[in-house]
């Protein structure tokens, strides 16, 4: 039995893929730029495009310069910050310092040391006597206040004073 003009398999064909013919290439000649005409759509569409990337250049520009002034405001907002804190400790360490000063056994060390000063003896007590008039004026008397007046208030008061 031959086996040569029928097939027996369930399985299909493989086909042998048909090979695409390459066309040749064209050769284009250099045409000189004068030639080339360019449409004027195409034109304005070029000039749009290259407009359009200037402002999306310029819009970028714009926004990385105000984020790096935030960032120079904020660096400086920190450090001035950073400087207050250090400015309110000093405040309150010279606050303590200052009401530890204020004791009178604190006051009258640093004024024998650094001032040489002594405490008063017997010795150096003057005693003032005073006469026992008394000068404080009593409520009983009218006190006047004169307010101070110009120039022409003053003749117009002697005149009515003389007349």
């Amino acid at each position: 039995m031959a086996r040569a003009n029928y097939e027996y398999e369930t399985s299909p064909k493989k086909l042998e893929p048909k090979r695409k013919q390459r066309s040749k290439l064209k050769v284009v000649e250099d045409v000189p730029r004068q030639e080339v005409k360019i449409s004027k759509e195409q034109k304005k569409r070029q000039v749009k495009l290259t407009l359009v990337v200037i402002g999306i250049f310029m819009l970028l520009l714009t926004i990385s310069y105000r984020n790096s002034q935030i960032n120079e405001k904020f660096t400086q907002m920190q450090t001035l910050k950073k400087e207050l804190s250090s400015l309110q400790k000093e405040n309150e360490q010279l606050k303590v310092s200052i009401e530890n000063s204020l004791n009178l056994n604190t006051i009258g060390k640093l004024a024998k040391e650094k001032l040489g000063m002594q405490k008063l003896t017997n010795k150096q007590t003057i005693y003032v006597t005073l006469p026992k008039k008394d000068y404080v004026e009593s409520a009983s008397e009218e006190v006047v206040i004169e307010e101070e007046k110009n120039w022409f208030q003053q003749l117009i008061d002697k005149i009515l004073k003389n007349t």
